[in-house]
C-alpha cells in the first residue's frame, strides 16, 4: 500500500511487480509479621479475584441451537436466497426481534446471546425459517435441564402472539447444533464486519484491524506471499490472473488468512486454479482467476466473505472505496507483516482514459480507483487483492481487484482495477456463485 510520491515514473510495471507481494529484634519480628500476613491476605485476596475473574469470563459455556418453523402468511420469494437483499433482511430483522423479544421477557435473558436467520426455504409456496440461537451458561451440568427450559420457552411464544408474523407452531422444530458449524453459520453473510473502525479518514496506507477485512486472503507461492485474493465462499477466493503467469501449478501455492502474515489464523492449500480463458500476458484485458481451496473455511467473527454484486451494481464516481493488502509501501520497498488499507475513490473511466491520465487504455472491463493528485494507491505484492465498497446499510460489495498501474501513487496514475461487474457472469460460470 504506497503512500506519498514514488521515484520517477518508469514505464508500467509487468504485472508480477504489479502490485502482486528495622529497630530491635522484637519490633523486628513484629513488623515482620504483620508485613508477612499482610502479604498473605493479598494473595490470598489475589487469588480469590483471580478465581471470581476465571469463572465470570472463562468459565462460560457456549450453547448453540438450530431452529426452523414456517411462516403461513410469508410467500417464498427467490429474492431470499440472497442475505444482502433487502427482502432478506427485513425477514431476518422481524424473526430476530420476535426471538430477543422471547428471551429478553424471560429469565433466560442473562444466558442469551443473539440469534441469526441462516435460511429460508420453502414449502408449499411459504416460507421455512432456519434460525442458529447462541447461549452462555456457566454450569455444564446442567446443560440438558437447560436446553429443555430455551426449547419450551420458545415453543411457548410461537404459539401465542408473534405480531405480524403467523406462525405454524406445529412445525416447529428444536435441535443441538455443534459450536464451530453454528459460529460457521452465525457468520455466514457476505459483507459483514464485526469490528467498525471509528473514523473513515485514512491517509495514506494504514494499519487495518484485526477483523477489519475478514474477506482478505495472502496467496502464497513457496509459503511466501505474492499475491492478494478475496475470499467469496467457504471455498473460493478471486484474484488476479497474473499472479500466476510464472505459476499454475496449485501444489505450489497456499493460502493464508488473518491480520499478520507470520501469524495466520488459517491456512489452506489449493485444489485448482481457473484463470479467464481470454487472458493474454502482457495485456491486462481479462486479468482475473477463481481459486478453488482444497477444503472449506469455516466462517469466524474475523474469517468471512465479501459480497460479490450482480452484473448490474453500480459504484458511482467519486464514491469512496477500500483497497487492503500486504504489498510495498512504496514502489521497489518493503513490505509489511500487518494487512494495509487505504481509502480510495471511484473515478470514471473516461477521466481515466484522458490523455494526461492513461490515455485510451483504459477497456469496460477495467476500473480506475484512488486520486489524481497520487498519495493512495495499491503496489507490488497488493495483486489481486480486494477494491471493496459499502452500499447504504454498511453492508461491503467487492468492486475491483488489484490488477495493475504506473509505479504506485504517482500523480495522474490510479490503480486500475478488473471491473468485478464487468466479469460477475464469468465468476458464476466457474464457481457456481
Amino acid at each position: 500500500m504506497a503512500k506519498g510520491q514514488s521515484p520517477q515514473r518508469q514505464h508500467a510495471w509487468s504485472p508480477l511487480q504489479n502490485r502482486e507481494t528495622e529497630s530491635n529484634t522484637k519490633m523486628k519480628l513484629t513488623t515482620c509479621g504483620k508485613i508477612t500476613l499482610g502479604i498473605l491476605m493479598l494473595v490470598i485476596a489475589a487469588v480469590v479475584i483471580g478465581l471470581i475473574v476465571y469463572f465470570v469470563t472463562y468459565e462460560k459455556t457456549f450453547f448453540y441451537h438450530h431452529i426452523s418453523f414456517k411462516v403461513n402468511n410469508i410467500d417464498y420469494d427467490s429474492k431470499f436466497e440472497k442475505p444482502y437483499s433487502q427482502e432478506y433482511m427485513d425477514l431476518n430483522k422481524k424473526i430476530v426481534s420476535l426471538i430477543n423479544e422471547t428471551f429478553h421477557g424471560s429469565k433466560l435473558r442473562r444466558q442469551y446471546v443473539k440469534s441469526h436467520v441462516v435460511q429460508v426455504s420453502r414449502a408449499q409456496g411459504k416460507v421455512i425459517i432456519h434460525t442458529v440461537l447462541k447461549f452462555k451458561s456457566c454450569f455444564k451440568n446442567t446443560a440438558a435441564k437447560f436446553r429443555d427450559r430455551i426449547e419450551t420457552t420458545l415453543y411457548q411464544k410461537l404459539k401465542g402472539k408473534t405480531g405480524s408474523l403467523c406462525i405454524d407452531s406445529s412445525s416447529f422444530k428444536f435441535s443441538d447444533i455443534a459450536m464451530p458449524t453454528a459460529e460457521n453459520l452465525l457468520n455466514a453473510c457476505c459483507g459483514q464486519r464485526t469490528i467498525t473502525p471509528s473514523g473513515n479518514k485514512i491517509a495514506g496506507g494504514t494499519d487495518a484491524q484485526e477483523g477489519e477485512w475478514p474477506w482478505q486472503a495472502s496467496l502464497q507461492q513457496n509459503s511466501v506471499h505474492r499475491c492478494g485474493a478475496t475470499l467469496i465462499s467457504n471455498t473460493w477466493l478471486v484474484t488476479a490472473a497474473h499472479c500466476f503467469i510464472k505459476a499454475r501449478d496449485p501444489k505450489q501455492w497456499n493460502v493464508s488468512f488473518g491480520l499478520l502474515l507470520s501469524d495466520p489464523q488459517i491456512q489452506r492449500s489449493i485444489k485448482d486454479i481457473i484463470i479467464h480463458e481470454n487472458y493474454h500476458y502482457p495485456a491486462h484485458d481479462n486479468d482475473i482467476a477463481v481459486v478453488h481451496l482444497s477444503s472449506p473455511v469455516l466462517y469466524t467473527s474475523n474469517i468471512r466473505r465479501a459480497c460479490l454484486p450482480e452484473a448490474t451494481y453500480t459504484f458511482p464516481p467519486n464514491s469512496d472505496v477500500v483497497v487492503t493488502g500486504w504489498g510495498t509501501l512504496k514502489s521497489d520497498g518493503t513490505s509489511p507483516n500487518i494487512l494495509q488499507k487505504g481509502l480510495v475513490k471511484i473515478i470514471d473511466n473516461k477521466t481515466c482514459n484522458s490523455e494526461e491520465v492513461y490515455g485510451g487504455v483504459i477497456t469496460p472491463g477495467m476500473l480506475c480507483a484512488g486520486f489524481l493528485e497520487g498519495s493512495v494507491d495499491a503496489c507490488q505484492g497488493d495483486s489481486g487483492g480486494p477494491l471493496v465498497g459499502a452500499d447504504y446499510k454498511g453492508t461491503w460489495f467487492l468492486a475491483g481487484i488489484v490488477s495493475w498501474g504506473d509505479e504506485c501513487a504517482l500523480p495522474n496514475k490510479p490503480g486500475v482495477y478488473t471491473r468485478v461487474t464487468y466479469y460477475r457472469d464469468w465468476i458464476l460460470s466457474k464457481t457456481g456463485l
